[in-house]
């Protein structure tokens, strides 16, 4: 019987290595996380994510779980939004990330509606009908199973409650892919060599957004696990796309 295998970005492993290598990859690159989406994408990774919450429609008494959630951007904000009678759960599987990401919150004062839950995409730890919000930011293109994952999403979101996932895609212009690539796979891993004395993390990174699946076909996929009314919007030229589906 042949062994199950994914991608590792370029390369083919098997699926039950991959979710070991990822862990891998964010143990290493955790500590300076925050330092390197500033330095790697000249701070513009704030303006997507300030976009995510705009579209979010979070209010107060929301429940939002910000999964892959790393080291609690949304969360930080999202904590704000919704108030003492709602609650952000900031989910990871990656346990340095998380710890990283509790640390920075606690360190902001945001402490009295934020959960911590290590935990995985494919099979998340919730009730059904649970979240009024879920996002995922920069995480799905890691996870072996996204179809898995897109489906336990939707079963913990409550009726009209809406999934927003933000996530590298393919460029829309022929020149910005060039200039992409070039920088992606050239200047990238030599950033987080010195930032982060990291190179193949960095080398993965890029790989990884290759592999995933482009804006049409995360629209499909989305689709297919019964979210409904899903849309996208490119930002940056489709660099990055932000995926927004609702549960009815």
């Amino acid at each position: 019987m042949t062994e199950a295998t994914t991608h590792f970005g370029f390369t083919q492993v098997a699926e039950m290595e991959k979710e070991a290598l990822v862990a891998g990859v964010f143990h290493s690159v955790a500590a300076k996380y925050d330092l390197m989406n500033d330095l790697m994408s000249f701070g513009i990774h704030r303006l997507w994510k300030r976009f995510a919450i705009d579209c979010a429609g979070v209010r107060p008494g929301h429940k939002v779980l910000d999964l892959a959630g790393g080291t609690g951007d949304l969360t930080a904000r999202f904590s704000r939004m919704v108030g003492d009678k709602g609650e952000v759960v900031l989910a990871d599987i990656n346990d340095s990330m998380l710890k990283v990401g509790r640390d920075k919150l606690r360190n902001l004062g945001l402490v009295n509606n934020i959960r911590y839950v290590q935990a995985n995409a494919e099979a998340l730890p919730f009730p059904d009908n649970h979240f009024d919000l879920i996002t995922i930011s920069f995480g799905l293109r890691n996870v072996t199973h996204k179809d898995a994952a897109l489906a336990s999403m939707f079963r913990v979101l409550k009726p009209g409650g809406r999934l927003l996932v933000l996530e590298f895609s393919k460029p829309t212009q022929p020149l910005m892919s060039k200039v992409y690539d070039l920088y992606s796979f050239n200047v990238l891993p030599r950033i987080g060599q010195l930032v982060t004395q990291d190179g193949d993390s960095y080398k993965y990174l890029a790989e990884s957004i290759r592999m995933h699946p482009d804006q049409e076909t995360l629209k499909s996929m989305m689709e297919n696990v019964g979210f409904e009314e899903v849309s996208y919007y490119n930002l940056t030229q489709g660099v990055v796309a932000l995926h927004r589906g609702y549960k009815f």
